[in-house]
């Protein structure tokens, strides 16, 4: 198990386990468990994350990890993070909505995110023109390391009256402009 997860690149699910391993999901889950006892005081630890476990440094020594493998790699722009941040609250969203909070077109914002695949398609709204909803991807919960969306910290209920203020005004103005209302 200890190198299975060593060896992955990335989050691997319990199902995985179960196929290398050839044990059952109980013994895999009890193996993981062990693991994560042994990894306790270690630079190293076992986390769930993105539906399954890995083997990755503390969070404490990744300015260090940071610096000797990519200075500035993978690092989201200011307008990157405040858009993801809006889709992982709000998904699926359309890019008006976005922009409606943002109060900044976001197209090559969106492109970046998607091209790093930290979010996706998720269908289209079912409103004139048939806009793009958006959503965040698992790798978007590994970036983050999340193991799932209810782990997102929690929003201020002014922020999200806010939002949903936003986002109305928006609509009412896109279905005058339309000629519906």
């Amino acid at each position: 198990m200890e190198c299975l997860l060593f060896v992955a690149g990335e989050p691997l699910t319990v199902k995985e386990l179960v196929k290398a391993t050839e044990a059952d999901e109980a013994a895999v889950i009890v193996a993981v468990h062990c693991l994560q006892d042994r990894y306790r005081e270690s630079a190293l630890h076992i986390v769930e994350i993105a539906g399954g476990y890995q083997m990755a440094t503390r969070p404490e020594y990744a300015p260090a990890v940071g610096k000797l493998l990519a200075p500035n790699a993978n690092k989201l722009s200011k307008p990157a993070i405040e858009t993801v941040t809006i889709i992982a609250y709000r998904q699926p969203c359309t890019q008006a909505e976005i922009e409606a909070i943002r109060g900044v077109s976001v197209d090559g914002v969106l492109k970046t995110l998607t091209e790093r695949e930290l979010i996706q398609e998720a269908g289209r709204k079912q409103t004139p023109g048939r806009p793009i909803l958006y959503a965040t991807t698992d790798l978007f919960l590994h970036y983050f390391g999340l193991a799932n969306l209810e782990e997102l910290p929690r929003l201020d209920e002014d922020e999200i009256e806010e939002q949903e203020r936003i986002v109305q005004e928006m609509a009412e103005t896109a279905l005058v402009a339309a000629g519906v209302a």
